[in-house]
């Protein structure tokens, strides 16, 4: 299972939210690059960059910190927040995102997205699936669907989507475990990698995350606050 650890940005600065609430907001470094090498320097591979401001400015805002840390670290980065445009995602893809995750948009303008998938193929495009009491929510989380989480994947399998990351708001930011069964009811019902995002507190989190098949699980406010370290996660991968 890939360890991927997340930062998040809000006026240039690493933070993190809870429940994906912009009033929660905790900032935790001034320098995300400064973190970003941490996180390499771990022995570790991979990054979720998330633009907050994109998020809710509905257009890439933070693309130029994107371009800094995949200059100076050799993290394979997967760069979301804002993405609403052609032009956004060609922006992320010249500033080095690796990946690319898209969730408003492929709830809003699916046709769009889907020709993203086309286009940059499926290897490059992930479905972002966030969703509270199961259904999807967008714009920052600030707006809420009527439609399913796991329907919403389902769909987006049949249209190529090789890669999900599912997100349970209610769990985000809160330490308190994962969606393990929300995350083996899509594993059961579908064949996408996913990625689990939300609720990360401790190693046995990850370990019961392996268990049931994630391809990825996302760690944001555990490093943070010291639940998990790095040294541990180096150790585990």
């Amino acid at each position: 299972m890939r360890i991927i650890p997340a930062i998040d940005i809000i006026d240039g600065h690493c933070v993190r939210l809870t429940k994906g609430d912009y009033t929660s907001k905790k900032v935790y470094s001034e320098n995300p690059l400064d973190m970003a090498k941490k996180i390499e320097d771990s022995g570790i591979q991979y990054l979720h960059l998330v633009d907050l401001d994109g998020a809710k400015s509905k257009h890439i805002v933070n693309y130029k910190i994107l371009e800094k840390i995949a200059a100076a670290t050799n993290l394979k980065i997967d760069f979301g927040g804002g993405l609403k445009s052609d032009e956004d995602l060609k922006i992320a893809f010249e500033c080095g995102a690796r990946q690319i995750t898209g969730g408003s948009i492929a709830a809003n303008n699916p046709v769009l997205f889907a020709k993203w998938l086309l286009q940059y193929g499926p290897e490059k495009i992930i479905l972002g699936a966030d969703c509270k009491n199961r259904m999807i929510a967008t714009d920052g989380w600030r707006e809420h669907s009527s439609i399913d989480v796991l329907d919403f994947i389902k769909d987006y399998e049949q249209k190529g989507v090789q890669y999900v990351i599912c997100t349970d708001i209610t769990k985000d930011g809160m330490l308190q475990g994962t969606s393990n069964e929300l995350y083996e009811e899509i594993l059961s019902n579908s064949n996408v990698h996913l990625i689990a995002s939300g609720g990360v507190s401790c190693l046995d989190d990850l370990k019961k995350l392996k268990a049931i098949d994630c391809e990825g699980a996302i760690i944001g406010k555990a490093i943070y606050e010291g639940k998990i370290t790095l040294k541990e996660l180096e150790e585990l991968c």
